[in-house]
């Protein structure tokens, strides 16, 4: 399962090999979930495991590679752990007597590069002495605690519980409120949901779950149907919704029906204000105007799914996208958190779908790069509207709440 499955926040277990990153998670959840060896190179891809912790509630542990396996094989496992750094909340980088080189230091640049917070487990202290001076120097110069630790009789156990819930940024624990600031107590919500060969048999979308919920958190009222009977109901609706929310793939259809004193906007838009950067989205969208042929787009899909006839990230967009800058053009699409194997700076936009399943803190981190150098971003709802020309509407309830 890829990090893009759960959305609870996400602790990263980071060090070299042997140095006990496993048992520091079996220790942390109180059960035997990593493989534990005295062989070093014991952990290869990636390990995953949700848990709770006192006052902060459910965690995900990502137990990595070491960071100094040097064979060809083991390169390969440092950037499948390196890559975690992008997907998780906090970050858990253990050591052992005092040492801190290279590696290590290395992985803190990376820490700060993706703006994860850290702090430091000094490992095995059973076997090595404890030499105050030097862990005090240590975190002085760099700022984080460092909390001396053993596995074999965990020692120090409620102190990391309470260091990781002081350090866990509070955005990654509360889940913001999608329309809170849209909508109030007994407001109608309508939502359009078309059911087309994507749609999963016997239920619905975790978009539309998502905003299901969101709705009645805020003490309000939400209605759902399909866009097949969206007009004959609106015509006997009352109150009236003063917000219609439809799938981005029916925007041009619910548009030339929801008339114009009432909001619209998609399922994609209201997940990119809450989860991307709606600034850089706003900005960076009608550069699809300008595209050139030969242009090389990227699609960014942040889970991995069974494509259809009908996807909407292989198929209708880039469908949608030729037919409105009249050009051919390159698409590529990268699906989950793998990594991007172009430079990113051979894109002349980037795509990215709503993000329904993944963190804030993925969708930035993903889209940071082309930010940074200056390569305009979007995702499918703002785009699917922009080549509808409907954009200015599906954004218009929220540019005044950004």
């Amino acid at each position: 399962m890829s990090k893009g499955k759960d959305t609870k926040p996400h602790i990263g277990i980071f060090g070299r090999r042997n140095y006990g990153k496993s048992s520091l998670i079996n220790t942390l959840a109180n059960q035997d979930i990593a493989i534990v060896s005295d062989v070093a190179g014991t952990t290869t891809d990636p390990v995953k495991k949700s848990m709770e912790i006192a006052d902060l509630g459910p965690v995900i542990l990502v137990d990595t590679a070491g960071i100094d396996d040097d064979s060809l094989l083991g390169q390969e496992r440092i950037k499948k752990s390196i890559l975690q750094i992008s997907q998780i909340d906090l970050a858990i980088l253990v050591i052992v007597n005092h040492v801190f080189e290279s590696y290590e230091e290395d992985l803190i640049q990376a820490f700060a590069k993706a703006d994860i917070p850290f702090l430091i487990v000094q490992n095995k202290i059973d076997l090595f002495p404890i030499d105050q001076e030097k862990t005090n120097r240590l975190a002085a110069r760099l700022q984080v605690p460092i909390l001396n630790f053993s596995c074999i009789n965990q020692k120090n156990t409620s102190l990391l519980h309470q260091e990781i819930n002081k350090m866990m940024p509070r955005n990654a624990l509360h889940f913001n409120s999608i329309l809170g600031d849209i909508i109030k107590k007994d407001d109608v919500v309508l939502l359009v949901t078309p059911i087309d060969s994507e749609a999963p048999v016997g239920r619905m979308i975790l978009p539309q779950v998502q905003l299901i919920r969101d709705v009645l958190d805020n003490h309000a009222v939400v209605v759902t149907l399909r866009e097949t009977e969206l007009e004959r109901y609106l015509k006997v609706m009352h109150p009236k919704p003063v917000l219609v929310v439809t799938d981005s793939q029916a925007f041009e259809f619910v548009n030339s029906i929801v008339p114009a004193e009432i909001q619209l906007t998609g399922f994609s838009v209201v997940l990119a204000r809450q989860k991307g950067n709606f600034d850089a989205y706003l900005k960076g969208t009608p550069k699809l105007a300008s595209l050139k042929a030969g242009d090389r787009v990227l699609l960014l899909e942040s889970c991995t799914h069974h494509v259809s006839c009908d996807d909407i990230g292989q198929v209708k967009i880039p469908n949608w996208l030729d037919r409105f800058s009249g050009k051919k053009l390159n698409y590529e699409m990268v699906s989950g958190l793998e990594s991007i194997k172009r430079p990113i700076t051979d894109y002349a936009i980037v795509i990215q779908c709503g993000g329904c399943v993944v963190t804030q803190k993925q969708v930035k981190n993903r889209l940071r790069p082309a930010i940074e150098a200056g390569i305009p971003v979007t995702n499918y709802g703002l785009a699917i509207a922009f080549m509808h020309g409907i954009f200015d509407r599906a954004t218009a309830p929220f540019k005044k709440k950004i």
